[in-house]
């Protein structure tokens, strides 16, 4: 089909035609409605004009430098990935097939790890960490691990000396991806038994914890705090701790009576705190749809980055403060972790 596009001032129609409609609408439109026409081929232009005295000029020009590149005939354009299906640890992980196409079963996965590369190499650029010699990635909770191979991947693509650790509860997952990182000989990936609360940070430079049940997100956060990291990725979910400290302002209480009202406040105001909390430990923060509901209901992810320079918190502690008398919290893990408190977990249904 030949496509027609007609724009005027306030709307815009497409139309299509079969190659020989198209011929006989150009000649019915040309002379009479358009009185000029430009042909552009792989090496010349033609350029057709029509005087008021209904004089047919054609003009043909060369293009400069050569011959031009063909436009892709195919109808379906191919999308910009940040990840190559050809990588052999999606074949190995069961995202694509031999041949290199996604299993349509994995289609949100394969979605959701093009993502999530997009926005660490956006992050990675924004801090500096590409031009490092060596970086090192702890990934907590990381299940199958399809994230952790993708960031190991993309890392060294960009040509680091890339290190990247796993950390996993069970030990079967962590033996299956051991396993298959030392099938695909990716030496610089390994994985460990453990949890967020009981592994010892070492110089992470990037600290992910996707899902990490309640307050393991406030371990995780407060980890990478502490190892300095200059990336924090977290998707948080289950958010357990502050909703039964909840005492409702009276403005509100009609809103947050309903359970689900009740619900989403408590997960704002906790992701919320959690950014401001960074924001005061140095970072710039971001909270934003990781990707969208239709792929996963836990879309939501806190972003971190490392500013280069300090700045004065006193002003953001203030603000913590503000919301915590304002909704009656008294408590909240990663608050108290930075103050070097101890944690309650008797208040906490988590982990």
């Amino acid at each position: 089909m030949v496509s027609f596009v007609r724009e005027t001032t306030t709307f815009t129609t497409t139309q299509n035609y079969r190659p020989v409609e198209a011929l006989q609408f150009v000649q019915s439109q040309l002379g009479v409605v358009f009185k000029a026409a430009l042909l552009q081929t792989s090496d010349s232009e033609y350029q057709v004009t029509i005087s008021k005295k209904g004089k047919w000029l054609l003009n043909r020009t060369k293009r400069q430098g050569g011959v031009a590149k063909s436009a892709p005939t195919a109808h379906n354009r191919e999308k910009q990935r940040f990840v190559e299906q050809s990588r052999p640890y999606l074949q190995a992980l069961g995202v694509t097939d031999v041949q290199g196409n996604v299993i349509p079963a994995m289609q949100r996965k394969w979605k959701q790890i093009n993502k999530f590369i997009e926005i660490l190499a956006k992050a990675i650029r924004e801090t500096g960490l590409a031009e490092r010699s060596q970086v090192h990635v702890a990934d907590f909770g990381s299940g199958k691990a399809y994230l952790t191979f993708a960031v190991f991947d993309y890392l060294t693509q960009l040509g680091l000396d890339a290190k990247v650790t796993g950390v996993e509860l069970r030990q079967p997952l962590v033996d299956l991806c051991n396993d298959t990182a030392t099938r695909l000989g990716l030496a610089g990936l390994d994985f460990e038994q453990g949890d967020v609360q009981h592994f010892k940070a070492r110089g992470i430079n990037v600290m992910i914890a996707l899902h990490a049940c309640d307050i393991a997100t406030d371990y995780a956060i407060h980890m990478g705090i502490q190892t300095g990291a200059e990336i924090i990725m977290c998707s948080p979910c289950c958010h357990k701790e502050l909703r039964p400290q909840l005492q409702s302002p009276a403005v509100l209480a009609p809103l947050l009576k309903h359970g689900i009202h009740q619900g989403q406040e408590a997960e704002m105001l906790t992701d919320g705190m959690r950014a401001l909390l960074l924001e005061a430990s140095g970072y710039d923060t971001q909270v934003f749809e990781f990707i969208s509901l239709e792929h996963t209901s836990k879309n939501k992810m806190i972003l971190a980055q490392k500013r280069q320079q300090p700045r004065d918190s006193s002003a953001i502690w203030q603000q913590i403060a503000a919301l915590k008398l304002f909704y009656g919290i008294r408590a909240q893990t990663l608050e108290t972790l930075l103050k070097g408190g101890i944690v309650d977990h008797q208040c906490t249904d988590q982990l």
